[in-house]
C-alpha cells in the first residue's frame, strides 16, 4: 500500500488514491441513444399507465423527453443534480398527479433504465486494470455524474465493478455534479488524503479533468471514446496532466508518473475512436 505522506519519508508511488469516472471510462454505451431512449421512455409510460395513471404513452414520453432535455441543459451550468425523479414528479404534477407515490415513480424509472442497461458494456481493460491497481495498493473510488443513483448502482453491479471501490459517489445522491470541487473533496475525505496524493481518471474534459484541477488533483484523460462535442468545446482550454487511450496504460503511467512525457497537445482521439 502506498505510504502516507509523512514528513521525512518518500512515497513509493506518486499517488495513494485513484478516482474513476464511470460512463465512457470504465463502461461504454454500445447503441444509439436517440433510438434507445424512446424505448425506455415507452416502458416508463406503460408502467405508470399500468399503475393507474391515465396517460397517453406517446404524449407522455414526448413530454418527459422534453423536460429531461431542459434539465440536462441547466445542470451543465449550475452543477446541481435535481435527478430524473424530480423531473418526473414535476411532469406528473402537470398531468394532475401531484401526489404520486414515490414507489410508482421509482418503478417507472427502473423500467426505463432496464432498457438502456442492455447497451452498456464494460471496457475489456476495466476489470484487469482495477485488479492490478488494487493489488498495487492504490485506494480506488468512483465519481459519476448521473441523474439517477440507482441506475448507476445497477450499472456498476452489472459490470462487476463494485468490489474494487472503497467509495462510490453519484451526483444524483449528493446533489452536486463534477466539476464542482466539493464532490471530489467528499471522495477524498474517505481516506483523509490531500488532493495532491490523488488522481482523477475520466473521459470528459469539462467534468473529470476540470474538476480534478479545481480540486487540486492530478488528472488523466481517457481518450478512446472522447470524440464528443462536450470535449471538442474544451480541448484548447482544458489540459490534462496526462492522457491514455486505453485503461491498460494506466498502471504503468501512474507507476512512472514523474517520468511521464510533458502533455502539450491533445491526442488525435478522433482517429483512435474510428
Amino acid at each position: 500500500m502506498p505510504s502516507r505522506n509523512v514528513p521525512g519519508k518518500t512515497t513509493k508511488n506518486s499517488f495513494e488514491v485513484v478516482l474513476f469516472d464511470l460512463g465512457h471510462t470504465l463502461i461504454h454505451f454500445d447503441g444509439t441513444w436517440s433510438e434507445v431512449f424512446p424505448k425506455g421512455a415507452a416502458v416508463l409510460a406503460e408502467r405508470l399507465r399500468a399503475a393507474g395513471y391515465r396517460l397517453d404513452p406517446l404524449e407522455f414520453s414526448r413530454r418527459f423527453n422534453e423536460a429531461l432535455q431542459v434539465y440536462y441543459t441547466s445542470r451543465e451550468t449550475d452543477f446541481i443534480e435535481y435527478t430524473s425523479l424530480y423531473v418526473l414528479r414535476r411532469l406528473l404534477t402537470e398531468f394532475g398527479y401531484a401526489q404520486a407515490p414515490e414507489e410508482h415513480l421509482r418503478s417507472a424509472l427502473k423500467g426505463m433504465h432496464s432498457v438502456s442497461h442492455a447497451y452498456w458494456k464494460a471496457e475489456n481493460e476495466s476489470l484487469p486494470t482495477l485488479d492490478l491497481l488494487q493489488k498495487q495498493g492504490y485506494h480506488l473510488g468512483l465519481i459519476s455524474n448521473a441523474s439517477d443513483d440507482q441506475d448507476v448502482q445497477d450499472l456498476i453491479d452489472n459490470a462487476r465493478l463494485r468490489s474494487y471501490f472503497d467509495i462510490i459517489l453519484t451526483s444524483a445522491a449528493v446533489g452536486i455534479r463534477k466539476p464542482h470541487p466539493r464532490i471530489f473533496h467528499m471522495a477524498l475525505a474517505r481516506w483523509e488524503v490531500p488532493p495532491e496524493k490523488a488522481v482523477m481518471v475520466g473521459d470528459t474534459l469539462g467534468a473529470d479533468i476540470l474538476g480534478a484541477q479545481n480540486s487540486g488533483m492530478a488528472s488523466v484523460w481517457v481518450t478512446r471514446r472522447a470524440d464528443r462535442p462536450e470535449n471538442t468545446a474544451h480541448e484548447d482550454t482544458i489540459q490534462p496532466d496526462a492522457s491514455v487511450e486505453s485503461l491498460a496504460e494506466l498502471p504503468s503511467l501512474l507507476g512512472n508518473w514523474d517520468q511521464r512525457p510533458d502533455y502539450h497537445n491533445p491526442p488525435n482521439y478522433k482517429t483512435r475512436a474510428e
